[in-house]
């Protein structure tokens, strides 16, 4: 692949490790509001935009009143974890080496604001960070394609010349819409299967293992 390519990475479950945290927050939020979720679901939908996740889990004839609300629930319970997010092991040295092979490096994310300069603290690679494309900066996130197209604009390069990474199956069905390459990583806590059926190209344990085995994945030399 030429110089010109970018790697796009979503952040929750890929580069940091807060899925989880997330699925917590949110199944108190839904409690606070009268509704009890069970974590499991919540786990499934972690990765969609606040409003999707919402609609996907009470349904779409629930109040919608309470929308605001429970996302704004969320976001307070989340924050008390935004001093202490743990990043994976090796992921800001992913993309040093990345943006080291002269990859332009995107990050393609349902957070924005405070949450994702936390996000971004705990990642600690942010000389090798080219551009954001956060939810702030889009209609609709993913699973549609639009997140994964703002990276590819915002790198400079075709959805031919980019390879997005993420742990969700959201991820992989907005890279595979956008014509982008998808890689899975197992570290969000969604099957092999799951991942491979929405359009994962190549599967990795988590970022440290796609970095050991960087020259044969879609990142080394002559893939693309």
């Amino acid at each position: 692949m030429s110089t010109a390519g970018a790697a796009i990475f979503d952040v929750d479950g890929t580069l940091t490790d807060t899925n989880h945290l997330h699925v917590v927050a949110w199944w108190e939020a839904f409690r606070q509001a009268g509704h009890t979720v069970p974590m499991q679901d919540i786990h499934r939908a972690v990765g969609l935009g606040s409003g999707d996740l919402i609609e996907r889990l009470l349904g779409a004839d629930r109040d919608p009143g309470q929308d605001g609300a429970i996302s704004s629930a969320h976001t307070v319970l989340y924050g008390t974890y935004s001093d202490r997010l743990p990043a994976f092991r090796r992921a800001g040295d992913l993309l040093r080496t990345l943006a080291g092979r002269d990859w332009r490096v995107v990050l393609a994310t349902s957070a924005s604001g405070a949450e994702l300069a936390a996000l971004r603290r705990a990642v600690d690679a942010d000389e090798a960070i080219r551009d954001t494309a956060s939810s702030d900066d889009v209609d609709r996130g993913k699973p549609a394609a639009e997140p994964v197209e703002l990276a590819c604009r915002l790198a400079g390069v075709t959805p031919e010349q980019a390879v997005f990474v993420g742990d969700t199956v959201w991820d992989m069905e907005a890279a595979t819409r956008a014509g982008v390459r998808a890689v899975a990583l197992l570290s969000g806590g969604i099957p092999r299967a799951d991942l491979e059926r929405a359009g994962a190209d190549a599967v990795y344990r988590d970022v440290a293992d796609l970095l050991e085995h960087l020259d044969d994945s879609p990142f080394g030399p002559g893939s693309g």
